[in-house]
């Protein structure tokens, strides 16, 4: 039945929710504001390449005041974020996410890193260009289009074929004890 899998899919879903709960009210209520870190080449993450090097694992955002054009579909999230202000767009798939956290109310999750990423992430050099989606609607201080930032996509093969030579079993390392585990003691 694979519970472990099951239980990370729908924690993911509250991410998920939550942000289309911001949707909803247009902006975080109250003093909420959320961490969120994924990781930067994952399948379909979509960030731009100067990101990508500066975090070749993993990244966390904070979804707080300034964000534009946030949407949640069923698979992933998108948004544009300033960084050293510059904006910069980014498409987070929710299998990606691996901590989510929010402070004001002492919230936290943290997932497993998924299957296909247990193998060594693949180097910048084999991420590809990806054009910049065309944006909603423009909100006051969104960027201009000569301010849009090249975005980079992470190679789907090479996870897809981590995934198949990655077993997902748990190490010794790790503090959670999976269900089979548990009934081999």
């Amino acid at each position: 039945m694979n519970y472990e899998d099951m239980a990370q899919l729908a924690l993911r879903g509250v991410v998920r929710d939550s942000i289309r709960r911001v949707i909803r009210e247009d902006g975080l209520p109250g003093s909420h504001h959320f961490y969120i870190t994924f990781l930067t080449r994952y399948p379909d993450v979509v960030i731009d390449e100067s990101l990508a090097e500066k975090y070749p694992e993993e990244i966390t955002i904070v979804l707080e005041h300034q964000f534009w054009e946030l949407t949640a579909p069923d698979e992933y999230f998108e948004v544009t974020l300033k960084f050293g202000g510059v904006p910069k767009y980014l498409k987070v798939p929710y299998l990606a996410i691996t901590r989510f956290h929010d402070p004001s109310v002492g919230f936290s999750l943290q997932f497993d890193r998924p299957a296909a990423m247990e193998a060594k992430p693949a180097p910048i050099s084999e991420i590809s260009a990806r054009p910049q989606p065309k944006p909603a609607a423009k909100p006051a201080e969104e960027p201009s289009p000569s301010q849009k930032p090249k975005v980079v996509k992470a190679d789907k093969d090479q996870a897809s074929k981590s995934n198949k030579e990655t077993a997902s079993t748990s190490s010794d390392e790790d503090n959670v004890v999976s269900l089979d585990n548990f009934r081999k003691k």
